[in-house]
């Protein structure tokens, strides 16, 4: 369902487990911070609100949304982090880079997830422009971030 029929900071509460002794990475694109900073705001608040330890939620911030990828890949690749999650923000353009990031983005996010087995979250907003991707980053569509570390605890308890 589009963001704009459904608030992203709307959950159910099934399958939430304990997530005291999780380990979570959040990595954070720097590019569009604007909207990458009230992202991450919001799957933090989600994280300690469900019960992580702060001790247990471990930033790391790459150039761009591309860079995502790696960082999550260094990021999963440790034994002791159960999930991780990416926040970005990729607004459309001029020219066909937006399709050629967005998609690089989604097809190595998920390639992550299947060679370590773990959760690796998307929680990158793709948007036409700057006012879609603040309703999706605290405004009037909720926050992308609070449904990404939903979706990792989710995940969690799979």
């Amino acid at each position: 369902m589009a963001s704009s029929q459904k608030n992203l900071s709307d959950y159910s509460s099934k399958n939430i487990q304990d997530i005291s002794n999780k380990k979570f990475a959040i990595v954070v694109s720097e590019w569009n911070d604007e909207v990458t900073e009230a992202l991450y705001s919001g799957a933090y608040e989600t994280l300690i609100t469900n019960g992580a330890d702060r001790n247990n939620i471990i930033r790391k911030n790459v150039p761009g949304s591309f860079e995502l990828t790696l960082g999550a890949h260094w990021m999963a690749a440790e034994d002791d982090i159960d999930a991780v999650i990416c926040l970005g923000c990729v607004i459309q353009g001029e020219t066909r880079h937006f399709d050629f990031i967005c998609d690089a983005v989604a097809h190595g996010i998920t390639n992550v997830n299947l060679k370590f087995a773990k959760p690796v979250i998307f929680g990158v907003l793709t948007t036409d422009n700057q006012k879609q991707a603040l309703d999706r980053a605290g405004g009037k569509h909720g926050n992308k971030g609070d449904e990404a570390a939903i979706t990792a605890i989710k995940m969690l308890g799979f």
